[in-house]
């Protein structure tokens, strides 16, 4: 770190503090004895998503959400479980450490957490997801759905 009055290399870290998503450190310059502050924090790789008809975008959390909440609309769900929801999806998806996350991850990601969370909601998101062109693929999805609640163990 470079002292800006000086320009000096050299200095040393008087107080540390965490700031919201960040680190504040207040330093002093060895060379000119000016003190400083400096702040520092993680920057995000751009996430990117690769869309079925192979296009990538840019990861859109509001996109996620909004997404979520249509589903969820008229359920006893409110706002701040769906904003965790979509945290949780959203460091999931960061954690995997690739620029780039096919949008297939990301809604088998919401729709494993929708199965938990509102069978409801998750049959409103799994049939726009899944594009269900008839009725008998919809009564398939939900069978499948209370076989795997039933055969889940009980918490």
């Amino acid at each position: 770190m470079k002292c800006p009055y000086c320009g000096a290399d050299e200095s040393r870290v008087i107080d540390t503090r965490e700031v919201g998503d960040g680190i504040r450190r207040r330093r002093e310059c060895q060379a000119c004895i000016q003190r400083y502050t400096t702040y520092e924090s993680v920057v995000k790789v751009t996430l990117q998503v690769i869309k079925r008809d192979g296009r990538r975008e840019d990861f859109d959390r509001n996109k996620l959400f909004e997404g979520i909440w249509r589903a969820c609309t008229k359920r006893p769900i409110g706002a701040e479980v769906v904003e965790n929801f979509v945290k949780e999806i959203e460091n999931r998806l960061y954690s995997l450490g690739q620029a780039e996350v096919e949008s297939r991850t990301i809604g088998e990601m919401v729709m494993e957490g929708l199965s938990r969370l509102d069978p409801v909601a998750y049959v409103r998101f799994a049939s726009v997801y899944r594009s269900f062109t008839d009725l008998e693929s919809l009564k398939r999805e939900v069978d499948e759905m209370i076989e795997r609640r039933t055969d889940a163990p009980e918490p």
